[in-house]
């Protein structure tokens, strides 16, 4: 372990200091679950696409020989079983919540798997959605799994406060888009992560580029990009920069988010499975 520089911002460590800083709001796991590391996705706002990319690390993670899961912590927007064509709802054994298992492994858990009618809105208060959140926690049959992407929903309200204080987060990949507001974006999913201690790994720009499949010109159709200056300003890595591709709206709606292939996160997943 490297020398502590007490920025806990920056560090993947889970040392004393960290652990006795929330010691007292820390959710146990149940003894049928066993998660290496946890990662929060997370957005200053909504539509950059959180949901996608947690769909397509796990995937990514998956295909790579990692046991993966997500968490799907967006109560009022769930998406995630969509994604990967799960239909049927959650099931319990009398002691915890069974996830959906999709066709690669992946374990999934969303309000949607507990709905009669994935169409009926939920109308819940703060309280009950971060009640919610635990029970997703502590009462799901997660077993082992090497990573647990959890899909947050925007800003900075009561669901990214109970992750943060309530699960052994190891840090947060921030998600953006190419616009003029990216640094205020991420600057406030950047400053919450580092009031609340949890490092943060790096930025993932999505819709970051179209490529010509004519001339193969990659065209920035929804303006330059600013991700490089506003990570190297926050001292953190760009992990991806994810392109416009037509393909992804198919996959998703047909349920097939485990066959894209996504070049762009190899590096990053590579370096998952290197730790």
């Amino acid at each position: 372990m490297s020398e502590c520089n007490h920025d806990c911002s920056s560090c993947g460590e889970n040392c004393a200091s960290r652990k006795e800083e929330k010691t007292d709001f820390l959710k146990p796991m149940n003894k049928y679950s066993n998660i290496k590391r946890v990662i929060g996705i997370v957005s200053g706002k909504g539509g950059v696409g959180k949901s996608l990319v947690s769909c397509m690390l796990a995937s990514k993670c998956a295909a790579a020989g990692l046991k993966a899961g997500v968490l799907d912590a967006d109560i009022t927007g769930p998406s995630v079983p969509k994604s990967f064509g799960i239909r049927d709802r959650a099931m319990q054994d009398g002691e915890c919540l069974l996830p959906a298992v999709t066709k690669s492994g992946i374990k999934i858990m969303s309000i949607n798997l507990l709905l009669e009618d994935v169409y009926s809105p939920v109308v819940w208060r703060g309280p009950v959605i971060s009640g919610v959140i635990d029970q997703f926690w502590t009462d799901v049959r997660w077993g082992e799994l090497d990573y647990l992407f959890i899909d947050m929903p925007p800003g900075t309200g009561d669901v990214a406060l109970t992750v943060f204080q309530n699960i052994p987060i190891n840090g947060i990949i921030i998600v953006s888009t190419p616009q003029d507001l990216v640094k205020m974006i991420v600057s406030k999913a950047f400053n919450m992560a580092k009031m609340m201690g949890v490092p943060v790994l790096g930025l993932i720009e999505n819709m970051s580029f179209y490529t010509c499949p004519d001339c193969g010109r990659k065209i920035n159709i929804f303006g330059e990009s600013r991700i490089d200056e506003t990570a190297r300003e926050f001292n953190v890595p760009v992990i991806a920069k994810l392109p416009v591709n037509p393909e992804i709206n198919r996959f998703v709606d047909e349920g097939k988010i485990e066959e894209l292939a996504c070049s762009e996160l190899d590096e990053f997943i590579s370096a998952l499975k290197g730790e």
